[in-house]
């Protein structure tokens, strides 16, 4: 077996789960069929294995739509808080390598690649914020453009007062509250 495909038995038991969340949270997708996603997940072996490493960190992934431009199936995080597996990191390696005390052991770009995962947008994470409250404690670094994050900085974004706020920080930054949302298209 590739160290990147799980087993049958595992590629079931992933399979089984993501249907139990995914018909206890019809809200996230109402207009789409379980079946029709169990069958593009059981030909995508790379795919089940990125979202087993979203399960493993923490992140309860479902299905929250589909993508407009290629009709895949959208994953996101669905952990009520930021995915416990994925916190105290800073934006990207250069943030991390440039911080001389006290750097935190990994980076969101890395671990998001390693995952197989994308970043949320901005975009992305009002769009999981429509669906239901998410953050109300923690918050989650989100996909930041090239020139703020040439400025030294990253975005942030959590939901406070009935309200999704996105703000900025040191991308070299780090927080125990403070992890990050994938997206995986399938």
């Amino acid at each position: 077996m590739s160290k990147n495909i799980l087993s049958k038995v595992e590629s079931s038991d992933l399979i089984e789960q993501l249907k139990n969340r995914f018909d206890k949270n019809m809200h996230r997708h109402p207009n789409i069929n379980w079946m029709d996603v169990q069958i593009r997940l059981e030909s995508k072996p790379d795919k089940l294995y990125s979202l087993s490493k979203m399960e493993a960190t923490g992140g309860e992934p479902d299905v929250v739509g589909i993508d407009n431009n290629s009709g895949k199936f959208l994953f996101f995080d669905c952990a009520k808080e930021s995915p416990k597996g994925r916190r105290s990191i800073c934006y990207d390696r250069e943030a991390q390598l440039g911080r001389k005390k006290y750097p935190p052991k990994n980076n969101v770009e890395d671990m998001a690649k390693e995952i197989g995962v994308e970043l949320l947008s901005e975009a992305q994470y009002r769009l999981l914020q429509g669906l239901e409250s998410f953050d109300t404690k923690t918050s989650n670094w989100i996909k930041t453009p090239e020139d703020i994050r040439k400025l030294g900085g990253a975005l942030f974004g959590d939901f406070r007062y009935d309200t999704v706020f996105i703000y900025h920080n040191g991308a070299d930054s780090y927080y125990g509250a403070r992890g990050f949302r994938g997206c995986l298209k399938v």
